[in-house]
């Protein structure tokens, strides 16, 4: 049986904008890829219970969410014919206009980087076990809904 590659996707705070460009610029070589789909979520300042989002604060259980993470890895790679696929998702505190999750993927044609990274986005949104505490401005806080 073929042993799962663990990725760590994790990085502690906002996922800053230098390294998203690097990431992309060292693609610039691969010249068997012919299309990127990217996908960078934002936290916004939504309004609720009386108050504005000025944070969140991103839990996980990290080694389930990291198993969970490479099988959907594997089972997107066996269904799209992929080039890379990389993901890098907030733990602690991301303010508002920060960026806590970056979704890059590449293959050879658009529509299997651009379906693979929609399908990819929905299973970490819903599949992994991470947490969202949205930090509001009167000092409240109140737990993330994922939609």
């Amino acid at each position: 049986m073929k042993e799962k590659k663990i990725r760590n996707i994790f990085t502690e705070g906002a996922i800053p904008a230098q390294q998203i460009a690097d990431d992309i610029q060292k693609h610039a070589t691969q010249t068997q890829i012919g299309a990127h789909s990217i996908f960078l979520g934002q936290v916004r300042a939504d309004r609720k219970d009386g108050g504005t989002v000025n944070a969140i604060e991103y839990t996980a259980y990290t080694e389930m969410a990291l198993e969970k993470m490479a099988e959907i890895r594997e089972t997107l790679f066996a269904k799209y014919a992929l080039t890379c696929m990389h993901v890098f998702h907030s733990l602690g505190r991301v303010a508002v206009g920060e960026i806590c999750l970056f979704v890059f993927v590449s293959s050879q044609h658009r529509k299997a980087a651009i379906d693979a990274c929609e399908e990819l986005v929905e299973a970490i949104k819903f599949q992994l076990p991470i947490w969202g505490k949205e930090i509001l401005d009167n000092e409240d806080s109140t737990w993330k809904e994922n939609k």
